[in-house]
């Protein structure tokens, strides 16, 4: 079972071949935004951070950014800094080209360029070099058993549960029995679950640390003080149908299949086992997304009854609506329809093997309407105050 995609000189494989802007700070934001603006076939992304972080935060932080630059999907990368951030353009370059030794790496330094207009036209000559160099490159066929799904589910509704979510889980029972990997996410989606997933560990240290991991978020949430309801489950769940955490978990864990825990790792790190993998990371859409794309998860499924119009910069993310209704309305966003579940006229399994497939076309090329729009959300997850 193949699908087309770029084999890498170090042996690691991309589904796509961008060229990447990326900004180290975001007092860099502008600059990276006109050197991508100035050249057709690069993307890029903005974000807030970078500066006034310390320890752990900004180690985890400085995580993100390297895993985008090493990402198999990306040909090459122009990293763009201000010149005195904490974490420094030209350090996060040496690290990226230090684990990809092959892969185009450019460093700007606005300071360093004379000022905004001198650092674009110079970002934009090295990012033009780049597109060019990648445009020459050739799809070939890949076996399955490489490719790293990342699920997702956004905006849930009362279906979510029913339809996408369980259609998902068996998209990634195929990968993994095809010898792929799959990553579970959203960890404050999973409490109330915990047992559901926690039991089908591998082993006695992986089931402890999913349980841990689980319990150790839902720990943080209570030392607020504050209700989860309004920020999990959403306003826009609640309103879809779904009355609590625990109910909204019960829907969200059936996108992890049936397959073994193989293992459970933080938000950002690197995905380095094969099978079923629990990433742990906040429920908000973006820094999830933000995590697993980091991690190394080639392409993301995300299901959705409410509707969302996210995609990553550099992973192509495919939308599955878990109702009828919501994909004839948001047409311009969703790529599948699991709503058919509940009309009765498709089973789980039937729409489960049609994800499989949209997977293996996208990674073979296909675009997804969050690409087609350019949707490049990114978002960091933060454990540490600004300084």
């Amino acid at each position: 079972m193949n699908f087309m995609g770029y084999r890498r000189p170090d042996g690691t494989v991309g589904i796509r071949n961008h060229v990447l802007v990326f900004p180290t700070v975001n007092c860099a934001n502008q600059v990276a935004r006109g050197i991508a603006s100035n050249v057709r076939g690069t993307t890029w992304v903005e974000h807030q951070h970078g500066c006034s972080q310390l320890g752990a935060d900004a180690e985890q932080t400085a995580r993100a950014f390297i895993g985008h630059g090493i990402h198999p999907n990306v040909y090459g990368i122009v990293v763009v800094g201000l010149g005195c951030e904490v974490i420094r353009a030209q350090d996060v370059a040496a690290e990226i080209k230090k684990q990809c030794p092959y892969k185009p790496v450019h460093t700007i330094i606005i300071q360093d360029e004379g000022g905004s207009i001198k650092a674009i036209q110079a970002g934009a000559a090295a990012a033009q070099k780049m597109v060019i160099e990648a445009s020459g490159l050739q799809r070939e066929p890949i076996d399955a058993s490489e490719l790293i799904l990342g699920t997702e589910c956004g905006g849930s509704d009362a279906c979510s549960g029913l339809s996408g979510n369980p259609a998902l889980g068996a998209a990634s029972d195929l990968l993994i029995d095809a010898s792929g990997t799959s990553i579970l996410a959203e960890t404050a989606e999973l409490i109330g679950a915990d047992h559901i997933i926690a039991e089908r560990a591998i082993n006695e240290s992986v089931k402890a640390k999913c349980y841990a991991t689980i319990r150790g978020f839902e720990e943080k949430a209570k030392t607020m003080g504050v209700d989860m309801r309004g920020s999990n489950p959403t306003p826009g769940n609640i309103e879809g149908g779904l009355s609590s955490i625990e109910e909204k978990s019960l829907g969200c864990v059936y996108k992890g299949g049936t397959r073994p825990l193989q293992a459970v790792i933080d938000w950002a790190e690197k995905v380095s086992t094969k099978g079923l993998v629990f990433m742990d990371t906040p429920g908000n859409d973006i820094e999830q997304l933000t995590g697993m794309v980091a991690g190394g998860c080639h392409i993301c499924v995300f299901t959705t009854g409410r509707g969302t119009p996210t995609g990553s910069p550099i992973a192509p993310t495919i939308k599955v609506a878990t109702n009828t209704a919501l994909f004839e309305k948001m047409a311009d966003n969703m790529d599948l329809n699991a709503g058919t579940i509940i009309t009765g006229d498709e089973t789980v399994q039937q729409v489960g093997k049609r994800i499989f497939e949209e997977m293996l076309a996208v990674a073979s090329g296909k675009m997804t309407k969050a690409e087609v729009l350019g949707h490049n959300d990114f978002a960091i997850m933060r454990i540490g105050p600004t300084m």
